[in-house]
């Protein structure tokens, strides 16, 4: 069975796994959570800083399941793909999971999905989700990654925050709210920083 395949079959389990009740996310006008957070790009970890990435331009702050599953490698390749366009509008992307950094510094470098071109950052107690009102679903018996190996930490329901210069969350997309595929968490948040950048409300 191939990657994508294989990827198909654990969306649909993580999209039912995501239904459980969770707390309410941060609203958008709430000030964003400062946080510093141990985090991999392209195979090699740092220490991220909300705040050093604010002082640049808005920042996209996007949680979701699980490294190596299906609707997440494909959240993480579009990111990856569209990062330019980010870049162009002034945007920070960091991806926050309960995966640990050794899968993640492997995750953040595999050419199709991080691509080397964001951090994502690990969250293993959920301190960070907790701060924008995201609960940790537990880890769940059974769950396989794309490579057939379980995933054995808890789960974060897939939810995209897009935070404006001044620190100010102006949008927050979720799956369970807004019914909303991987990839277009990705698409609507490039068109909110693009909108920022051209003066638009978003």
């Amino acid at each position: 069975m191939n990657k994508r395949l294989m990827g198909s079959m654990l969306a649909g389990g993580l999209a039912t796994l995501l239904a459980l009740p969770a707390l309410a996310a941060l609203p958008a006008g709430a000030e964003a959570p400062g946080f510093t957070a141990t985090v991999s790009q392209a195979g090699k970890d740092f220490t991220f800083s909300l705040k050093q990435a604010l002082a640049k331009g808005p920042v996209v702050v996007y949680f979701y399941p699980a490294a190596y599953t299906g609707g997440c490698d494909l959240e993480a390749h579009t990111f990856a793909t569209d990062k330019d366009k980010f870049v162009k509008a002034g945007a920070t992307i960091i991806g926050v999971s309960a995966d640990s950094l050794a899968r993640l510094n492997k995750f953040s470098a595999d050419p199709n999905y991080c691509a080397g071109k964001f951090p994502v950052a690990s969250d293993p107690d959920g301190k960070i989700a907790a701060l924008y009102g995201l609960k940790m679903i537990p880890p769940q018996k059974g769950v396989m990654d794309v490579e057939h190996q379980p995933v054995t930490h808890g789960f974060f329901p897939r939810t995209t925050f897009v935070i404006d210069r001044a620190g100010k969350i102006v949008k927050v997309l979720s799956s369970e709210a807004d019914h909303l595929t991987p990839d277009q968490h990705v698409k609507r948040s490039l068109a909110i920083v693009e909108g920022l950048r051209a003066g638009r409300a978003p």
